[in-house]
């Protein structure tokens, strides 16, 4: 599947900005069909990163994905190239 259809955008909201400032994370909502490993090899990808762990959540038939970045890419560089800050 191509790594823009399982990456539908970012999400910018309270949560997302604290867990990225904390523990390196961003949160995207995805393709309801995607599993993890094809969430991170989209994101490794897209942004050119390494990634740690990957957590799913479905919530009102929106899946979300929880993406906590290595230690040598802070999550806050890619919130900047997005324009979150």
């Amino acid at each position: 599947m191509d790594p823009y259809k399982i990456i539908k955008h970012p999400l910018s909201t309270e949560k997302s900005i604290r867990l990225m400032n904390d523990q390196n994370k961003l949160a995207f909502v995805v393709h309801s069909s995607a599993n993890k490993s094809d969430i991170k090899k989209a994101i490794e990808e897209i942004f050119k990163v390494k990634i740690v762990d990957v957590n799913t959540y479905v919530m009102k038939g929106e899946k979300r994905a929880y993406v906590r970045f290595s230690p040598e890419t802070p999550a806050i560089d890619i919130a900047t190239q997005l324009g979150f800050m």
